[in-house]
C-alpha cells in the first residue's frame, strides 16, 4: 500500500519558510490609527465651527423676530417690518451659507492633504515591507536549496 503524504507537516514547513513580519503590521496599524485621529480632528473642528455659525444665525434671527413682533401704529408699518425682516434674513442667510461653504472647502483641502500624506507613508511602509519580505524569502529559498 502507498503511504499518504502528511500535508500538515508540508504546510508547517511551507509557512515556516515565509516568516511574517509583525513590525510591518504594527507600523501599518499605527499609520492607520494616526490617520483616523487626524481625520477625526478635521471633522470635529468643522462640526464645532458649523455649530457656532448655526447658533449665531439663530440668535440673530430671534433678535430680528423680536423687532418684527412689536406692535405697530399703522398697518403699512407691518408690511415694512415684514419686508425688512425678509431682506435681512436673506442677507444673513447668504453670509452664513458662504461661511458653511468655507468650512466645507477647508475640510476638503485638509482631507486631501491628509490622504496624500498617508498615501506617501503607506507606500513607504509597503515598500520597506516588500523589500524585507523579498530578502527573507530569498534567504529561505537559499536555505531550502542547500538542503
Amino acid at each position: 500500500m502507498a503511504k499518504t503524504q502528511d500535508y500538515t507537516a508540508v504546510m508547517k514547513d511551507f509557512m515556516g519558510a515565509f516568516p511574517v513580519d509583525t513590525k510591518a503590521m504594527e507600523d501599518a496599524f499605527k499609520t492607520t490609527a494616526t490617520l483616523n485621529e487626524k481625520l477625526s480632528g478635521v471633522a470635529l473642528e468643522a462640526a464645532e465651527k458649523s455649530a457656532e455659525i448655526s447658533s449665531k444665525w439663530a440668535k440673530e434671527t430671534l433678535a430680528r423676530l423680536g423687532q418684527f413682533s412689536k406692535a405697530k401704529a399703522e398697518p403699512a408699518d407691518y408690511a415694512k417690518a415684514m419686508t425688512d425682516f425678509a431682506s435681512a434674513s436673506a442677507e444673513v442667510a447668504a453670509e452664513n451659507m458662504a461661511a458653511f461653504a468655507e468650512i466645507a472647502k477647508k475640510v476638503q483641502m485638509d482631507t486631501v492633504e491628509l490622504m496624500m500624506a498617508a498615501g506617501k507613508d503607506i507606500t513607504e511602509d509597503a515598500t520597506a515591507a516588500v523589500k524585507k519580505a523579498t530578502n527573507d524569502v530569498t534567504v529561505a529559498a537559499k536555505k531550502a536549496a542547500a538542503k
